[in-house]
């Protein structure tokens, strides 16, 4: 899908350099950057969740028992 986007002519020109040392079009290099971006951000996700309830020990059973059986 085509998306138009505009950059300050600090960003462009660094990016013309980074597409030149790497031989790949501008288009190439934001969809990279953008892979990249999205990538980081879910990782990022996972591990904000990763431990969530370490700090309920005492009363995670019936925590978890309470929410399973608001689903029954």
């Amino acid at each position: 899908m085509r998306t138009i986007i505009e950059l300050p002519h600090d960003q462009l020109a660094h990016l013309d350099a980074h597409c030149r040392l790497e031989s790949i079009s501008r288009a190439e290099a934001i969809r990279r950057a953008v892979a990249a971006m999205l990538a980081e951000r879910s990782s990022a996700d996972a591990a904000d969740a990763f431990g969530l309830w370490r700090d309920r020990a005492d009363q995670a059973l019936a925590d978890q028992e309470r929410l399973r059986n608001e689903w029954t």
